[in-house]
């Protein structure tokens, strides 16, 4: 499960928006790292765990309302208990900034780099259960019944 990449895709709506010009906080890139990241952890060893630390996040550009992202993860280094993962988020989709058209968007030719991290995250040994890809790709072995807590 090294170097197994798993991805989000999100569209960036006009609700994040945190300053003027449809300016979004860059929290929000670093909120999604945190989702890719659990997905990581439950994949690897069963278990939401923990992020500790962010050791490097780099901003390369402006994220605004009605961006999508394609935001990817991997584990590159496993230990007893932590998991060193890296984070990069791309832009793929962004508003055509039409004046009277504010609803158009463009695809891009190529995925731009947004924003890119790493960090590391600890599932402590008792919480550990093992691999879970083998049941994801088994849905007949999965309960789609709801929520289990609730």
């Amino acid at each position: 499960m090294i170097n197994e990449k798993v991805m989000l895709r999100m569209r960036i709506s006009s609700q994040d928006v945190h300053y003027g010009g449809g300016l979004v906080d860059g929290a929000q890139v670093v909120k999604l790292f945190g989702d890719v990241a659990t997905e990581l952890l439950i994949r690897h060893d069963g278990d939401e765990g923990l992020f500790v630390a962010y050791d490097m996040v780099e901003f390369k550009m402006q994220l605004c309302a009605g961006d999508f992202l394609e935001v990817w993860g991997w584990i590159d280094k496993v230990g007893n208990s932590s998991r060193h993962m890296q984070f990069e988020a791309y832009k793929v989709i962004t508003n055509a900034g039409i004046v009277d058209k504010p609803s158009a968007c463009d695809m891009l030719e190529e995925p731009v780099l947004l924003a890119r991290a790493s960090g590391t995250c600890v599932v402590p040994l008792e919480l550990q259960r093992g691999p879970q890809i083998s049941k994801y790709l088994k849905p007949e072995s999965r309960d789609t019944g709801g929520c289990k807590n609730g």
